[in-house]
C-alpha cells in the first residue's frame, strides 16, 4: 500500500524551488527516503549504503562533475560535507542538493553555518490524518509507515518495540552520545507519564535519581531526534503570574502507547491517560496544517487557571486551539478569559466528533477529520446579533 503524502511533498518542493539546499529532516523511518525516491533524483547517495560512503570518501571528486537533483540520504553521518556544498552550489548553478536527517538541533547548526541563506529545512513527521482515511488506527499504531500499515496491530507494536530499542542502542550511539539503553528506556518510560503535562524538572530528577540538568540534557536528546515536542509557554507582555516551564508531548502516538503498553483500541480508551493521549495525536495534526515551525508554537497557562493549548501568531494576529476528548465542546469561562487576554482573533476547540459548528462569535468547535493540510483562516466575522458563525477562505 502506497500513502501519498501530497502535502508534505508540495511543502518540500516548494522549498526546493526557493534554496539551492533543501534539508528534509525527520525521525529515522519516518519516510523521508521514500518521498525523497519520488522525486526521480538525479543522483542518489544513501550514506548508510557502504558503496555510496566509499564513493564520498572523495566528495569534491564524486560530486563537482554531476549536474540535476543529487540526494544525500542520512547526511548525519557525514557533515562535514556541508562546506563542500557550499562551494559547489556557488560554483555550479545546475546543482541542487536535497540532505535528509535524521537528528536535528546539531544539525542544523553545523549546515547553517556554512549554508545560510544557501538551505531551506523541512521538517517530517509520520502519516498525518490528512494522509490517510483511518484516523482511528493511526490514533493507536502512530505514523511510521511501517507502523501503520502493519496487517495486525501486535504487529505494529512489535515493530514499534523494535524500533524503540533500535533508537537506544544503536541511534543515540552514533550521534556520538554515551547514554546507556537501559537508563534512556527508563527515564523515557518516567516521561511518558508527563506527556500533554507541565514538566517538572526537579520532581522528575529526584524520581530518577539524577540532577535537574541531566534531565533536561535527556529531554533535549529527545526532542532533537524528533522524539518528543516541548511546547514552551508564551508569556509576552502578560501582567499575569504564568507557567514559564514547557509542556512535553511525544510526537508519535504509537511510541507513546508502546510505553502505556496499550496494545489495541479497546485497552486505549480504558486508559487513564486516553485523553492526554488524544490531546497528543490531535496537536501533532494541527501543528502540521499551520504549517509553523516547532519554535513559533506556543501554549498559554496563568497560574490563576486560564490557558490555552495551542497559540501562534499569524498574518498579524493571534490565533489559539483547544483540544477536547469529549462528544460535545461548549465554551468555558477559561476559553473568553485567553481569548481577552491573548487578544485572540478566533478560537478553535478540536474534538474527536463528526461535526463542526460555531460556539460563539470567535469561537468554533472543529473536527479534528476537517483539519485540513493547510489551515483555513476566518476571513471575517458576522454580527453576533445576527447570530451566525465566521465565514471562512
Amino acid at each position: 500500500m502506497i500513502v501519498q503524502r501530497k502535502e508534505a511533498a508540495r511543502r518540500f518542493s516548494k522549498m526546493m524551488d526557493l534554496f539551492p539546499v533543501t534539508a528534509v529532516l525527520g525521525a529515522r523511518q519516518c519516510g523521508k527516503t521514500t518521498l525523497a525516491r519520488g522525486l526521480a533524483a538525479d543522483h542518489y547517495f544513501d550514506l548508510e549504503n557502504p558503496r555510496d560512503l566509499a564513493r564520498l570518501e572523495t566528495p569534491q571528486l564524486a560530486l563537482e562533475s554531476l549536474s540535476g537533483l543529487i540526494v544525500i540520504d542520512e547526511v548525519q553521518r557525514q557533515p562535514d560535507l556541508f562546506p563542500l556544498l557550499r562551494h559547489l552550489v556557488d560554483t555550479h548553478s545546475d546543482q541542487r542538493y536535497l540532505v535528509l536527517g535524521s537528528a536535528s538541533r546539531d544539525l542544523i547548526r553545523q549546515s547553517s553555518e556554512t549554508l545560510a541563506g544557501r538551505i531551506g529545512y523541512y521538517h517530517l513527521g509520520g502519516f498525518m490524518p490528512q494522509d490517510i482515511d483511518n484516523a482511528r488506527r493511526l490514533w493507536l499504531r502512530g505514523g511510521f509507515p511501517r507502523a501503520y500499515l502493519a496487517k495486525r496491530d501486535e504487529d505494529a507494536f512489535a515493530w514499534l518495540e523494535q524500533y524503540i530499542a533500535t533508537f537506544m542502542e544503536r541511534d543515540i550511539p552514533q550521534l556520538g552520545i554515551s547514554i546507556p539503553a537501559r537508563t534512556l528506556r527508563r527515564f523515557w518510560t518516567m516521561l511518558s507519564h508527563y506527556h500533554g503535562q507541565v514538566i517538572n524538572y526537579s520532581e522528575l530528577a529526584r524520581s530518577f535519581g539524577i540532577s535537574d540538568m541531566t534531565v533536561r540534557k535527556y529531554v533535549d536528546l529527545l526532542s532533537a531526534t524528533f522524539m518528543v515536542r516541548t511546547l514552551q509557554p508564551w508569556h509576552v507582555n502578560i501582567s499575569k503570574r504564568l507557567v514559564k516551564r514547557p509542556k512535553i508531548y511525544f510526537r508519535d502516538s504509537g511510541i507513546f502507547h508502546s510505553f502505556l503498553t496499550t496494545g489495541s483500541h479497546d485497552q486505549l480508551l480504558a486508559h487513564p491517560k486516553v485523553g492526554a493521549s488524544w490531546e497528543g495525536f490531535a496537536l501533532e495534526s494541527v501543528c502540521f496544517a499551520i504549517g509553523k515551525r516547532d519554535e513559533d508554537v506556543f501554549f498559554f497557562q496563568a497560574h490563576a487557571g486560564a490557558e490555552l493549548d495551542l497559540f501562534w501568531q499569524e498574518r498579524g494576529k493571534n490565533w489559539g486551539v483547544e483540544f477536547k476528548y469529549m462528544d460535545a465542546p461548549r465554551a468555558t469561562r477559561s476559553m473568553t478569559t485567553a481569548i481577552n487576554d491573548l487578544n485572540l482573533a478566533h478560537l478553535w476547540v478540536i474534538y474527536p466528533g463528526s461535526d463542526s459548528y460555531p460556539l460563539a462569535e470567535n469561537i468554533s468547535v472543529l473536527s479534528l477529520s476537517d483539519v485540513r493540510g493547510e489551515w483555513s483562516y476566518p476571513t471575517r466575522t458576522l454580527s453576533r446579533k445576527r447570530g451566525v458563525a465566521h465565514r471562512h477562505n
